[in-house]
């Protein structure tokens, strides 16, 4: 590893499955308790609000309650530690809604579909912290606008954040490493294709093949909280 210097990591819901939160395209996973078009869509949330609140009031207060496990703290560390020792950069893409990364310690972190713990403002825009319940319709902190609040989350349909920081990321990276992902959400599904087509090294560190699993120069499998310390202390070295 002695010619890597910046690093992207993506991350997906399987760094998360060991703290306890669901994934949501295994087996009993989320989308199987409920369809996407009914929770997790703008139409959705126009046809039933309440239903749609409801689900991710459930959701904000699980993940508050969740703790980081070994392979956030792992991340935390590498992050820190590559910095610190002017390798140069860890740059931490997540699909997730929730704040292990932070908790564990990552601070360069791009959340690509929202936070459960911020709240969007359909009326000023802001995106205010938000550890509440949303059912009751709660004034908007920025602008005190009543009933203007919404989930801080990319919904199907929607465009994800920051893809412009994500992508100037990945065009200077060294080494692009997938992490608990399944590879079946776009665009992030697409980063390792076109990793290789830029000559970037690519790693998957998953539970079992992703759908891109062919397009990696590397993969091991296994629990996140295994293979990832595994492969941060080998990097570490």
């Amino acid at each position: 590893m002695e010619n890597i210097r910046n690093i992207v990591i993506l991350t997906g819901a399987g760094i998360s499955a060991e703290s306890g939160i669901d994934t949501f395209r295994s087996e009993g996973g989320l989308w199987e308790k409920h369809r996407i078009e009914d929770v997790a869509t703008p139409e959705a949330f126009v046809r039933d609000p309440d239903l749609v609140l409801r689900f991710y009031d459930m959701r904000r207060e699980a993940i508050q309650k969740a703790q980081p496990n070994a392979a956030h703290f792992a991340l935390g560390r590498l992050e820190r530690e590559w910095h610190e020792h002017g390798r140069g950069t860890v740059t931490i893409v997540t699909q997730n809604v929730d704040d292990l990364h932070e908790r564990g310690g990552a601070a360069n972190l791009i959340h690509m579909h929202g936070t459960h713990l911020t709240a969007w403002c359909l009326a000023c825009d802001g995106r205010p912290q938000w550890r509440e319940p949303l059912i009751h319709r709660p004034a908007c902190p920025l602008c005190d606008s009543a009933g203007t609040l919404r989930p801080d989350i990319v919904w199907f349909g929607e465009m994800p954040y920051r893809l412009d920081e994500i992508d100037f990321a990945l065009r200077r990276s060294d080494l692009f490493v997938s992490i608990g992902t399944s590879g079946a959400v776009y665009p992030a599904g697409g980063y390792v294709r076109r990793a290789r087509a830029d000559g970037i090294r690519t790693l998957e560190l998953n539970l079992e093949p992703s759908k891109g699993s062919n397009w990696f120069d590397e993969a091991r499998y296994g629990p996140a909280t295994e293979v990832v310390t595994q492969w941060v202390e080998e990097i570490l070295g």
